[in-house]
């Protein structure tokens, strides 16, 4: 946006807001400062729309009404009541919350939307502190490319169109759906909806959809059905248990397939203290249960049912095939083309920023660094800002219309010193984006312990406040955006208890499940905080066992004792930046390519990929970084044929050495 469009932009609010009556295009043309520059009448037409309709979408609300008693012609205000944000009383627990809320979205793409709320809230008087309760960490993450415009689509209640890949596609197929709302649940992104060519409610994971999304601009808008349940809906996809398999686990193994079993009978062990252990495991499909043992290698052998028996070693057998000659070269890995198209840099609009920046300023020991740092913007940037603002006013634009800035000031000490802008003096309400962005942020809330222990229902209390400020529009879509966090009774459990332990400065001791490895270690561990991020909860703490700080999925932590020891993490250590998400990578990880048929894409959508690129019939190269080879290993075999390492040679190598040993367990004469 330039900076003459941007201070007739600002001009023509302030003239808006300072009219008492609906003023004509062409009084407005003559009064504003900036229209003057149009040649022609049909030039200024084209300017005075657009500057229109960009400020609509900037969340102002300019009203149309008689501008010329006499002739009917349209005129032009901005009521105040519409245009400023509702006061806002919060109380001490309630402001708590809703810096939590806003915390939610700092990695995501709605933070700026949840940044920018506060900064109007705080504009308002409201003293919302997002530095408060640092031990919690609430986020939500967003990185699929569909997720702005769906959001988009669901807010301006629009029908869509997009590409989807179903698993095990070998192309995406074109659908058009008129969305109700989109769900998180356990970390993916899904939009519920009516799909038009099928006639039925359908629901279609973000992750899944290929290529651009498109809002569809003509037609009705987008009805949702009365009592659809979201969360519900998505939860619904999928399948129960059915049936059930007696499955032989190598003693201290498959800890995974241990947790789920309906019951596990002890077999005898060795002088060493190994052995077989017989379970009973519960699974719906025959390859989803293939896929859950051959994972485990020659340490897992299904013995009931007989189809699930040979299909397992079909699966095992593909794996153990010889390589192909070109398969597993320790060289560089064919180039894999980029994964996701780079985000550009994402800054706030130079208008809505003076909007919100006057009247937070006003009658505060505001700094340029404060608000550079807010906005991501360089000191250089706000006093240009600043500069730009002092060329503004009512009409008229004498000395005495003028906003006055102290620019001196501002260049020399970093101080903001803002006056005669009484016009601007109150901030602009919450937009759609905003509001439901703290609104929809509470909700993730509900996983943390320290939900239960506000009193009184701070975090209803807080979202009933919101919406009441923000209007029906906004409830609407708070109300299409929701997120489910599961958690079971003993993980909700074990996250009191490292709150506690966490409030009280004690040390814990875990006994906990790899994420990456089937393997149970030891750990003793100084809390640091809470994190709930993509659906799960964790612990983050200073790891004795691996003297760094360490990030621990609650739901893998199999035993927590509270030790009679204070925590002591050491000088200099910190939490974590989780900008990049809970998974930390670094450049000594191995690099890994993947080869993977359309019925493995799925991959590429669990995983953090460094690359993917297209391969011919549907399938993908991926390339991905890893602490543990080993869980590269697991993986492959699990996904059986449908996955060939394409480097490195040596885990290439372990995979089809590990299905060979697994498959002999299938032989004639094998133990069963």
């Amino acid at each position: 946006m330039s900076r003459r469009k941007t201070e007739r932009q600002l001009n023509l609010v302030i003239c808006l807001l300072s009219t008492r009556r609906h003023l004509t295009a062409q009084e407005i043309r003559t009064t504003v400062l900036g229209y003057a520059e149009a040649e022609s009448e049909s030039a200024f037409k084209r300017m005075f729309e657009r500057d229109k309709r960009e400020l609509r979408d900037s969340g102002i609300p300019i009203q149309v009404g008689t501008g010329d008693a006499v002739s009917g012609e349209e005129g032009y205000r901005i009521s105040r009541t519409d245009y400023e944000l509702p006061e806002i009383e919060l109380l001490p627990d309630e402001a708590l919350v809703l810096g939590l809320a806003a915390r939610a979205w700092r990695h995501a793409s709605l933070g700026e939307a949840a940044a920018n709320a506060l900064f109007k809230l705080r504009a308002a008087g409201v003293p919302v502190d997002t530095e408060a309760a640092p031990g919690l960490t609430p986020a939500m993450r967003t990185d699929e490319p569909s997720f702005g415009p769906v959001w988009q689509a669901v807010r301006d209640r629009r029908p869509i169109a997009f590409d989807y890949r179903k698993p095990g596609q070998g192309t995406a197929e074109r659908r058009e759906v008129e969305p109700w709302g989109i769900v998180n649940l356990r970390g993916h992104w899904y939009v519920v909806g009516h799909d038009r060519m099928r006639d039925a409610r359908r629901v279609f994971r973000l992750g899944r959809v290929r290529g651009e999304v498109s809002v569809l601009r003509g037609g009705p808008d987008v009805v949702v059905p009365e009592g659809v349940d979201l969360r519900s809906v998505v939860a619904g996809q999928r399948a129960e248990p059915e049936r059930s398999a007696v499955v032989r686990v190598r003693t201290d193994a498959a800890h995974d397939l241990r947790r789920v079993a309906l019951r596990v009978a002890p077999g005898e062990r060795d002088t060493s203290g190994g052995g077989w252990d017989t379970l009973t495991l519960p699974y719906s499909d025959t390859p989803d249960l293939v896929r859950r043992v051959a994972s485990f290698g020659a340490r897992a052998v299904v013995v009931e049912p007989a189809g699930a028996r040979e299909a397992i070693a079909a699966h095992l057998a593909a794996t153990a095939e010889p390589a192909d000659p070109s398969e597993g070269s320790d060289g560089p890995a064919a180039d894999a083309g980029s994964g996701a198209p780079a985000r550009g840099p994402r800054s706030a609009d130079q208008l809505r920023r003076l909007l919100m920046l006057v009247p937070y300023a006003l009658g505060r020991d505001v700094r340029v660094p404060e608000v550079a740092a807010h906005f991501g913007l360089s000191e250089k940037q706000v006093v240009a800002d600043l500069s730009l603002l002092w060329m503004c006013g009512l009409p008229g634009y004498t000395p005495g219309d003028l906003i006055d800035v102290d620019l001196d000031a501002a260049r020399e000490t970093g101080e903001i010193i803002i006056g005669n802008a009484d016009t601007l003096a109150q901030p602009l309400r919450l937009t759609a984006d905003e509001a439901a962005s703290l609104v929809v942020g509470l909700s993730l809330l509900e996983a943390l312990p320290e939900a239960e222990g506000l009193e009184g229902g701070a975090l209803k209390r807080v979202g009933e406040k919101l919406r009441a400020a923000a209007g029906a529009a906004v409830a609407s879509l708070a109300d299409a955006v929701q997120v489910r966090v599961e958690v079971d009774e003993q993980v909700a459990a074990t996250q009191r208890r490292c709150a506690d332990a966490l409030h009280s400065g004690q040390r814990l001791h875990l006994r906990y499940l790899s994420g990456y490895l089937d393997q149970v270690t030891e750990r003793d561990v100084d809390p640091m905080g809470l994190v709930v991020q993509d659906g799960y909860p964790f612990l983050e703490g200073y790891c004795h066992l691996r003297g760094d700080v360490r990030l621990f999925r609650l739901d893998r932590v199999l035993e927590l004792t509270v030790l009679p020891e204070a925590a002591r993490v050491p000088e200099g250590v910190g939490r974590r930046d989780l900008s990049a998400g809970v998974l930390q990578r670094s450049e000594r990880d191995t690099l890994v390519t993947l080869d993977l048929d359309p019925s493995a894409r799925w991959v590429t959508e669990d995983y953090v990929c460094e690359s993917v690129a297209e391969l011919p019939g549907g399938g993908v190269r991926a390339t991905l970084r890893t602490p543990a080879p080993a869980w590269v290993v697991r993986l492959a075999l699990a996904l059986g044929s449908s996955c060939r390492v394409a480097a490195p040679a040596g885990v290439a190598g372990e995979v089809r050495a590990e299905a060979a040993r697994a498959l002999a367990h299938y032989g004639a004469g094998a133990v069963r």
